[in-house]
């Protein structure tokens, strides 16, 4: 099951990144065909910007699901089969806990726990907290940051169950492998 749901989850990631590539590009042709007619567009930069920190995290995610990173495979190409397989599992395990803890670490910078007992009262939040998330606006489009922000926390939850299932394929392979030649 978990298979499935990381498997379905990184589709609907690489179809997400593939949009915001594309509004990317989008953005920086009108960008230049604006600049070149003298009528700059003034927030078109940033939102490129907010497009191309999406692309890259939901591509990352994807990347690491299907284990397409560079890596450097000098001290694996000299290992046989199960010792490779060992490597590769002290490496999902990483990426885990690389995961769950900026997991950790967006939950404490949302604190949503705190934000629903102040029945989502954004002065309320920020005059207890002193945490301005929720109301601090971008330089030229002038929406919450919470609004781009929200790669982190989603790229936290889509990078932990994505190295959760590798790390337990992973396992099983290291485990269960039965080599002709070691």
């Amino acid at each position: 099951m978990l298979t499935f749901i990381s498997d379905r989850l990184v589709r609907i990631e690489m179809g997400l990144a593939a949009i915001m590539a594309a509004v990317v590009t989008l953005l920086i042709l009108l960008n230049i065909v604006s600049r070149s007619l003298g009528m700059a567009i003034y927030w078109v930069d940033e939102l490129a910007i907010y497009a191309m920190v999406w692309t890259t995290f939901l591509a990352t995610s994807v990347a690491l699901k299907r284990r397409q990173v560079v890596a450097v495979t000098l001290l694996a190409d000299l290992l046989g089969k199960r010792a490779q397989a060992w490597m590769q599992l002290i490496s999902d395990v990483m990426i885990l806990t690389f995961a769950v803890a900026l997991l950790v670490l967006c939950w404490r910078w949302l604190d949503p726990v705190t934000f629903a007992d102040v029945g989502f009262d954004i002065k309320k939040f920020q005059g207890e907290t002193f945490n301005f998330l929720y109301s601090e606006k971008t330089n030229t489009i002038g929406i919450n940051k919470i609004w781009p922000w929200l790669i982190l926390p989603l790229f936290s939850m889509s990078l932990s169950l994505h190295a959760l299932n590798n790390m337990l394929a992973s396992l099983k392979y290291a485990v269960f492998y039965k080599g002709v030649s070691e």
